[in-house]
């Protein structure tokens, strides 16, 4: 059974675009139409930059038209400074590259999605803890403390099982009132491959839909439900059981037929015996039982002082160098 179809049997959605370009390139055997690939290598990271030009390609790959960079790095599960300081001026130089603007007078609504009561989905809120808000400067220090520093607000607004509303409805009120120029909202991804967690950061100009990779769709937060533009910070951070259930099958599988006494029995293997297989082990979850690793407590903490140093190097051209040292 091949990537795509234990997606579409199980029902998952790929929250990474490169992940789904990768599933989609393999299955059709060459390129995507109306989707273009391309690859920068920095000292910490490898950057995919999948951009997606018309809605062909959108209808293929699904995802809506837009550019999702993904910054793909190991130094996110170790304990060194110097190395994430790198990560994260990489990851500032492309969130500069997807500003709808340059002014420093704009201002930008960060906003922190998940629940900061499960680790695996807390990133947004740590990011937003580290998060240097200034908009309620402007107006009330002198000017000259102000120069450099863009008006940024900042806001968790938790999940709906803890406040009983939608999130895009706080945001969108939220935004009826401060009226911001562009929306940053940062959250936890599902992943389609163990590799990607902790590994992994994708921006997308594209907006985001909280909670669709674990089939718990939420309302969008992009700029047809804002009415601005939306950058979104995702990490993966769990990856479906189904997945790796299905990865250890075959791996199994490719291992018997090397030995001719077992070549006949893989046969018996097809993709619906398979399925069936992994339904049983996984009931009653088959379809919603999500695996993260122990270390996740580390690699939430590693990856939110990366995204809020790059936030911060990103938004204030006047922010002092030492801001890594008070993340630290």
């Amino acid at each position: 059974m091949g990537r795509t179809e234990i997606y579409r049997e199980f029902g998952i959605n790929l929250d990474l675009a490169l992940e789904a370009h990768e599933a989609i390139r393999g299955q059709r055997g060459g390129e995507i139409p109306g989707v273009k690939l391309q690859e920068e290598t920095f000292d910490t990271a490898q950057v995919k930059t999948v951009t997606v030009l018309d809605q062909r390609g959108a209808s293929i790959i699904g995802k809506p038209p837009g550019k999702y960079i993904t910054l793909e790095s190991n130094v996110l599960r170790i304990n060194n400074k110097a190395y994430h300081k790198q990560l994260s001026e990489t990851l500032a130089q492309k969130l500069k590259e997807i500003l709808p603007f340059h002014s420093e007078n704009n201002s930008v609504l960060i906003v922190g999605l998940g629940n900061w009561n499960a680790t695996p989905d807390a990133l947004g809120p740590k990011v937003v803890e580290k998060t240097m808000a200034t908009r309620h400067l402007y107006g009330k220090v002198p000017e000259e403390l102000t120069n450099g520093l863009r008006p940024v607000s900042t806001i968790a607004p938790g999940v709906l099982g803890i406040t009983g509303i939608e999130t895009a409805e706080i945001i969108r009120g939220i935004v009826e009132k401060t009226n911001p120029n562009l929306i940053i909202a940062i959250d936890a991804l599902a992943a389609g491959d163990v590799s990607r967690i902790g590994a992994t950061i994708q921006l997308a100009n594209t907006g985001i839909n909280p909670g669709s990779g674990v089939g718990n769709k939420r309302s969008g937060i992009n700029q047809e439900t804002m009415g601005i533009p939306v950058i979104a910070i995702g990490v993966p951070t769990v990856v479906h059981a189904s997945i790796i259930a299905h990865d250890i099958i075959e791996s199994f599988v490719e291992q018997m037929k090397a030995r001719p006494p077992l070549t006949e029995l893989t046969k018996e293997l097809h993709p619906p015996m398979l399925k069936m297989i992994i339904d049983q082990v996984l009931q009653p979850y088959s379809n919603s039982l999500m695996v993260t690793p122990k270390e996740v407590d580390d690699l939430i903490e590693n990856t939110s002082k990366v995204i809020a140093m790059a936030l911060a190097e990103a938004l204030h051209p006047a922010m002092p160098e030492e801001v890594a040292n008070y993340l630290h």
